[in-house]
């Protein structure tokens, strides 16, 4: 456990390395956070109570989701490319010899890195938001316990999935056509571009079924204290279900791959 420990403060302080790409991150997502304020408060003026949200919980969703678009990986990881490269470049055989798990190691580091863009991109433009808009608060202190939670169970779903994209590489040589589509798929899927519970009929439920509803939608709606009791323990669950999942898929595609290493080693 010490070794990931130390992995995963290494993740943190690598990132916390490149300030002038967090100040732009912080800038870029508060420029979109201001378009996106802006776009919902017409929709919603259009249409009130749209999704079962009023105006102040539509504001803090579009902040949220500004906060979280890096630390639960809504458009990439943010470790897949150098995965896959490896990957790709074959020094991928040196990391599955080392004396440690592949999908621990990763999972580590990018413990480290959500934890920094938390600090870094999440709090800033949240603070922004608040600010200059009229958005919904939590009523009560524990929420914001219960919402970081959520945001962490969030980024493990969103590793989980990132890391079952890299390692399509060992099929397809060249990932970046899964990237896309899990990006794709991170976008709509997440509710980024509009709330899951706006989705009509079969697309909406279909939608908050998916993986990628933990990432965002979730988490906003723990927040916005839309989870009570069982319903809270549930939305916990759906997100510890998927995690679970999808971790357990990627460990068999690391062994699967594992497997193809020896056999071309060999």
């Amino acid at each position: 456990m010490r070794l990931y420990a130390t992995v995963a403060a290494g993740g943190f302080r690598r990132h916390a390395t490149y300030r002038v790409a967090t100040a732009a991150g912080v800038f870029t997502n508060t420029v979109f956070g201001f378009i996106l304020s802006y776009t919902y408060m017409a929709l919603w003026d259009a249409r009130p109570g749209l999704g079962g949200y009023a105006m102040g919980d539509a504001l803090a969703y579009v902040w949220i989701g500004q906060a979280l678009i890096t630390v639960c990986g809504l458009m990439g990881g943010g470790f897949e490319e150098e995965l896959i490269e490896r990957i790709r470049t074959g020094d991928i055989a040196v990391d599955l010899y080392r004396p440690a798990d592949l999908q621990a190691w990763w999972f580590a580091a990018n413990l480290g890195r959500s934890a920094y863009q938390l600090l870094g991109r999440g709090v800033v433009p949240m603070l922004f938001g608040a600010l200059v808009f009229d958005l919904t608060l939590p009523s009560r202190p524990w929420t914001w316990l219960a919402f970081l939670l959520a945001v962490t169970l969030g980024s493990v779903v969103s590793f989980a999935v990132w890391y079952l994209v890299a390692l399509s590489a060992f099929w397809l040589l060249d990932g970046q056509g899964v990237v896309q589509i899990a990006w794709l798929g991170g976008l709509f899927f997440s509710g980024m571009l509009l709330p899951l519970n706006v989705f009509p009929g079969s697309l909406g439920e279909v939608a908050r079924l998916l993986p990628w509803a933990s990432l965002l939608q979730v988490p906003a709606d723990v927040y916005l204290e839309r989870y009570e009791g069982w319903g809270l323990l549930g939305a916990y669950g759906f997100q510890a279900c998927w995690a679970a999942v999808l971790l357990a898929a990627g460990r068999a595609a690391q062994a699967a791959a594992t497997r193809k290493v020896v056999v071309q080693g060999g």
